[in-house]
């Protein structure tokens, strides 16, 4: 099933939880399908968000894509 492109357009995060501190989560800004503007983010962000997508199932868990503002 394919999103509308509408859909992809809603402002979204993507996160990334720690799988050793309950608190700990990477969040970036994304559509509806996950996909992230490198371009966008800041250096920082930019290599923080490289670091999680490497991490995954060592340090954080997959991540999952939520509405902008959902906690």
């Amino acid at each position: 099933m394919h999103a509308a492109p509408a859909d992809l357009e809603q402002p979204c995060q993507i996160r990334f939880k720690s799988l050793s501190d309950p608190v700990g989560t990477f969040a970036f800004p994304c559509n509806a399908a996950g996909e992230v503007n490198l371009d966008g983010l800041s250096e920082r962000d930019r290599h923080n968000y490289l670091f999680a997508r490497a991490m995954v199932g060592r340090t954080v868990l997959r991540p999952v894509v939520v509405p902008q503002g959902s906690d």
